[in-house]
């Protein structure tokens, strides 16, 4: 792997991890604003309480080398997370600036998974 797609990886994953586990932590804590955006998309109020811990379970089994089938779970799950919570913001026809956050962490799982080293593959290349 090229010292460039080793730096493309860890930069992306560094993203992924900061924002999944920040927003995993606030959930967890059940931080006020929060509790009101997931009330105001009808999320029942135990929602981000369970999100949150998945968030935080995901980052761990990121960052740690080896359990690759479970890493390719991880990133599914943070996808389905994100495009859901995009999914949520355009039906609810929210302002565009809320919907960019999805979007940015759909990209920084799309890129941190295409550009894992082998050793967090499943299949090695």
């Amino acid at each position: 792997m090229s010292k460039k797609n080793i730096i493309i990886y860890w930069v992306s994953t560094a993203l992924l991890v900061f924002g999944m586990g920040s927003s995993g932590i606030f959930q967890l804590i059940r931080h006020e604003e929060v509790a009101i955006n997931f009330a105001r998309m009808g999320y029942p109020e135990y929602f981000p309480s369970i999100l949150g811990a998945w968030k935080l379970l995901g980052v761990i089994v990121i960052l740690v080398p080896r359990f690759p089938l479970i890493k390719e779970w991880a990133y599914a799950g943070f996808f389905f997370t994100m495009s859901g919570a995009l999914l949520s913001h355009l039906f609810l026809n929210d302002p565009l600036k809320m919907t960019l956050g999805s979007v940015f962490y759909m990209l920084m799982i799309v890129v941190s998974w295409y550009f894992r080293p082998g050793d967090r593959r499943l299949v090695k290349i």
